[in-house]
């Protein structure tokens, strides 16, 4: 990040009455993560020269203290589990990054907030371990544990996988039997925190104990633990300030006291509306994809919302964790997969391991194929992570099969249609026992710009016309057609549940295939990128320029209708328009 951009977020925070910042170095540029040769002319950007002097955290934390004395009180971030930067990392260790937390810390760090952890023994030995150093550095400072409540399973595995948590055998073993109701997987969520909670709040210290809560924008399982564990005060005043001369509030949840400075002045905050703070929330890009079923039974990362089966009226952000087919309308929009936008599951170099460096439609379809068929690799570049195909997709194979090897149209997300079925299915329940779960077929893919424009889209319009299906196609350009007014929205899986409303888990509407375009498409850029050879980086450079991405939906959800969404598209006449 420039200078010139720090300065003006910092005048900006400034003039409208921030103080606490937290200073974080970020994700490093993807072009240091590479480090390709550079071919044909191209050439990679100078990362020092475009971040200049904030390659390290410790460089903005000391810039910050130059620039602005203490007008600001500086937040650092920790982890009791420790530190890693690549994407699987082979060990990590709180002791291996001490030296760069000290750094940070003398450099002028006023809090310590934590990475999140379930794991309540690896935070009282982290604590207890910078405590008692020997450097006396963290002797006195705020250490605030970030929390993130469980809001259902999938976003619990994959955000501790991106975050390098470890989740405790003895929470899985909770979990795991329940994964597809997500009412009882909040509540072993609360139960969970709650004790976490009371055990640090039981830790001998100095100071009150103040709590970060990572949201996702879903507020009543943070309500039920900030009730649960008295973390409101009766009686909280509301006055002009938040903070007292004597006092630094790290957030309005937390109540954190720091011992003031010897210019105490600069530590009032207004609390007046004009100069509010926003609630804390993890970043929420939306939820990625791998070529799976929306089922949220099978916890599918590209296609379920994986929402709660009550939707309730009195929730004043939202219940729903939506993700890539959730609605986009929603605060709650996009729960967290990544820390950059379009990033692969994998580092580069096992991106080469897996995909190996492709040169041909041919070799791309062979991927496609083998991964469909349960084969290596059991990772694409638009998957989370690595694991079997849903059993839902084995209901649709031979159709998605066909599709890849007879077309070259590359399919990466899917489901089938389901009628009724019991919530406690073993394929396609999710939700409560006693429901009653449905879906209507959709697909979404990758072709050639020639097939969309020549055979797909012209055929598609007619199926349209006929009230059979609905389609949504985008490309790189940001170009979107649709044969949908621009607020529809398809509820593609829902339930009906005992005393409840019907739940949507899974919808498809134009905003968040917009939003899904971009990501999906820059994945082909990454993949690029990670190639040595530069014929497999023209290769697949060309794919991103020269494809559209279809998704396709059929409005039948009986068995017999569901099957007309796969004979729509056998009927689309021509051949891929892909040079192999």
């Amino acid at each position: 990040m420039r200078r010139k951009l720090v300065d003006e977020a910092l005048d900006e925070a400034k003039a409208i009455g921030l103080r606490n910042i937290l200073a974080l170095r970020g994700d490093p540029p993807r072009d240091k993560e590479y480090r390709l040769d550079t071919e044909d002319g191209e050439e990679e950007r100078d990362v020092e020269a475009n971040n200049e002097v904030f390659l390290w955290a410790v460089d903005l934390v000391r810039y910050i203290r130059h620039r602005h004395g203490n007008y600001f009180c500086i937040g650092v971030a920790t982890y009791p589990e420790g530190h890693a930067d690549e994407s699987h990392p082979a060990e990590q260790s709180p002791e291996h990054d001490l030296p760069y937390l000290i750094e940070k810390t003398k450099a002028g760090a006023d809090f310590l907030m934590t990475q999140l952890f379930y794991d309540l023994n690896a935070y009282s030995k982290f604590e207890k371990m910078l405590r008692e150093h020997e450097s006396g550095v963290f002797k006195d400072i705020p250490i605030i544990p970030g929390l993130m409540p469980i809001q259902n399973y999938q976003i619990l595995k994959r955000t501790t996988v991106l975050s390098h948590c470890k989740i405790p055998s003895a929470l899985l073993e909770k979990l795991d039997p329940i994964k597809a109701d997500d009412e009882a997987v909040k509540q072993v969520g609360i139960n969970t925190l709650t004790e976490i909670i009371q055990g640090i709040k039981a830790i001998k210290s100095k100071r009150p104990r103040g709590f970060q809560f990572y949201t996702l924008n879903l507020e009543k399982v943070v309500s039920a633990l900030l009730k649960n564990n008295d973390l409101i005060p009766p009686g909280t005043d509301d006055g002009e300030y938040a903070i007292e001369e004597s006092t630094v509030a790290m957030d309005g949840v937390n109540g954190t006291a720091n011992p003031a400075p010897e210019d105490a002045s600069y530590l009032r905050i207004s609390s007046k509306p004009s100069q509010s703070r926003r609630p804390s929330s993890v970043s929420s890009n939306r939820l990625t994809t791998s070529h799976r079923s929306s089922s949220p039974a099978n916890a599918t990362q590209l296609a379920t919302n994986q929402s709660i089966t009550t939707v309730s009226r009195e929730a004043t952000w939202d219940d729903f964790p939506n993700g890539r087919f959730g609605d986009a309308r929603s605060p709650a929009f996009g729960t967290p997969t990544s820390y950059s936008l379009s990033s692969l599951p994998c580092t580069p170099a096992q991106a080469r391991l897996l995909w190996g460096e492709p040169t041909t439609t041919a070799a791309i379809t062979s991927l496609f194929t083998a991964h469909l068929a349960g084969h290596s690799p059991h990772l694409l570049p638009w998957s989370d992570e690595s694991s079997d195909l849903s059993p839902e997709t084995a209901l649709i194979r031979p159709h998605l099969t066909a599709l890849t090897e007879h077309r070259n149209w590359w399919t990466i997300a899917s489901q089938p249609a389901v009628d009724g079925v019991p919530s406690t299915n073993a394929v396609h329940g999710w939700g409560p026992p006693g429901g009653f779960v449905f879906q209507k077929p959709f697909v979404e893919f990758f072709l050639s710009n020639s097939d969309w424009e020549d055979v797909l889209r012209p055929h598609l319009q007619r199926a349209g016309a006929r009230g059979e299906a609905s389609w949504y196609a985008g490309n790189a350009l940001g170009a979107v057609e649709t044969s949908e007014p621009a607020a529809a929205v398809h509820s593609v899986t829902w339930g009906s549940f005992k005393g409840k409303e019907i739940a949507t888990a899974t919808m498809v509407e134009e905003m968040s295939f917009r939003t899904w375009c971009e990501e999906a498409f820059g994945r082909w850029e990454q993949w690029a990128r990670c190639c040595r050879d530069g014929r497999a980086r023209r290769f697949l450079r060309d794919c991103y320029d020269g494809t559209w991405l279809v998704n396709v939906i059929g409005h039948g959800y009986a068995h017999e209708e569901g099957e007309r969404l796969w004979e729509i598209l056998r009927e689309a006449r021509g051949g891929s328009g892909r040079k192999s």
